[in-house]
């Protein structure tokens, strides 16, 4: 078959340069895993299964690797079953395709990909999380100024915030994990649609894969794409949520904050100005999370109003995409950990912020409700009036102003000693009191840390798992293809 020059340029072999660099191994592990099932199950011959198994054995990764298109090869299924035919007969390569198509391949193949893509970004995340654990094991005590809507808050401390955003990852990995179950089953045996007359055995196949079991309807198994959307769906939460850590790095990094010092090995200088330690590493985070969350949104954009049935747009298109989806997401996460893993954090700047802007004023309202007796509103309210009185720049004392405070809002005065106030309004005092669940005194992230260590340590007894099974099975497929 001759096709247009168009159609070879635009299409046929750029798939074929991606597929034969990422799916050769797949499509070769699929080849021998349904050959095996069909030995045992006695839809071929003993002598013919050998006759292909030699066939397999004669082609090898260079063959495939350093392959350019021709119009002989539609794409990389076709050229390596003219492989086959080439090293065994085409007798032997027809014997192989009995009861499958094309179709359950690729689908299998871009299944076997995925979870190799999930898994991998789920160990990048798990490195962070360890990076994360250690860093806020050191900061328990760091306190500074929490922002909302952009302006000092409260106080809290870096070991709550990096909680914060491991609480983030740990449900990260978690829709990681449920991408991987619904991925980790296998198509082949359903054919075109509508599956076979012959008796094949899909569970086989499956765990000669890896596979956690067969998928279900034989026309979903071809026509389904909501596990890719599921597990590109998980990436694109992950890079949303990293990509608001970056945002705050950088501005702590920058000279008027000046809470955070990345290691010097993700700076650069200027060419121009020697002073300069531009923070590098996390704007190309920033930019690469960007256009991995770009990657995300055009996956399911590319299937949308498309026909609930076999269509290009899932399947040779689609998977370049994927994989530079995933493989962005790596590289930020990637830069994250290093970033981290090697910052520093000026302690003592940040601890003096802390209680600056009234930031600690919703203790003292607090402190009025538990020791006066007052509701909080009108709590709130003496509180607000005695932060504005502090700041007007009069130097009245403490005392002073939440007497003035608390007169011009009840109609009598209340009286605390200036030592009293002080201790209450402390930025180390406000975190100490926040001492439940999911709060920021020391005594409560310590509880935290080991919680994080503990969920950590389970995903990655998980990751691991998984990556013995998968390699379990590749060693059984192996061993039970070279005896036939």
């Amino acid at each position: 078959m001759s096709f247009a020059p168009a159609y070879v340029t635009c299409v046929l072999a750029e798939n074929f340069d991606y597929a034969k660099q990422a799916l050769f191994v797949p499509l070769m592990a699929i080849h021998r895993a349904h050959l095996v099932m069909l030995a045992e199950c006695a839809i071929i011959s003993a002598e013919q299964a050998t006759s292909v198994r030699e066939a397999l054995e004669a082609i090898g990764d260079i063959d495939v690797r350093a392959a350019t298109f021709d119009d002989d090869t539609e794409d990389l299924f076709t050229f390596v079953d003219r492989l086959i035919s080439e090293r065994g007969g085409a007798t032997v390569a027809g014997h192989l395709h009995t009861a499958r198509s094309r179709n359950d391949i690729d689908m299998t193949m871009y299944r076997m990909r995925l979870r190799e893509f999930v898994l991998e970004i789920a160990s990048e995340v798990q490195a962070l999380r360890q990076a994360l654990v250690d860093v806020a094991g050191r900061h328990r005590d760091t306190v500074f100024a929490a922002h909302t809507h952009t302006q000092p808050a409260q106080p809290t401390t870096l070991a709550h915030y990096l909680l914060g955003v491991l609480d983030h990852l740990e449900h990260d990995d978690r829709r990681l994990r449920a991408a991987y179950e619904a991925t980790n089953r296998s198509p082949l045996g359903a054919c075109a649609i509508t599956g076979t007359g012959f008796p094949i055995d899909r569970g086989r196949t499956s765990a000669l894969l890896g596979f956690d079991g067969p998928t279900g309807n034989t026309y979903g198994s071809i026509a389904t794409v909501d596990y890719l959307l599921e597990a590109v769906g998980a990436v694109a939460i992950l890079l949303v949520g990293i990509g608001r850590v970056i945002h705050d790095l950088l501005l702590w990094g920058t000279v008027e904050f000046g809470y955070l010092r990345l290691d010097d090995g993700l700076v650069q200088g200027s060419s121009i100005m020697p002073q300069k330690r531009n923070p590098v590493a996390l704007e190309h985070a920033r930019a690469i999370a960007s256009r991995g969350l770009g990657q995300a949104h055009a996956v399911p954009l590319t299937v949308h109003n498309t026909p609930f049935g076999d269509i290009v747009d899932t399947e040779d298109d689609m998977q370049p995409l994927v994989a530079a989806t995933f493989g962005d997401a790596v590289r930020v996460v990637r830069l994250l950990t290093a970033a981290f893993r090697g910052a520093t954090f000026d302690v003592e700047r940040m601890a003096a912020r802390a209680a600056r802007h009234g930031t600690t004023t919703t203790e003292l309202a607090d402190t009025l409700v538990r020791e006066r007796g007052l509701d909080f509103k009108t709590a709130r309210a003496i509180a607000g009036r005695y932060a504005v009185l502090q700041a007007d720049g009069s130097a009245q004392r403490p005392s002073d102003c939440l007497a003035h405070a608390s007169n011009e809002v009840l109609g009598a005065p209340i009286r605390v000693d200036d030592s009293e106030i002080e201790r209450v309004l402390d930025a180390r005092h406000f975190v100490t009191v926040r001492s439940r669940w999911g709060e920021p005194a020391p005594s409560e992230t310590a509880a935290a840390l080991d919680r994080a260590r503990e969920s950590l340590a389970r995903d990655v007894a998980w990751r691991d798992g998984r990556n013995r099974a998968l390699g379990a099975a590749a060693s059984q497929l192996l061993e039970r293809c070279a005896s036939l």
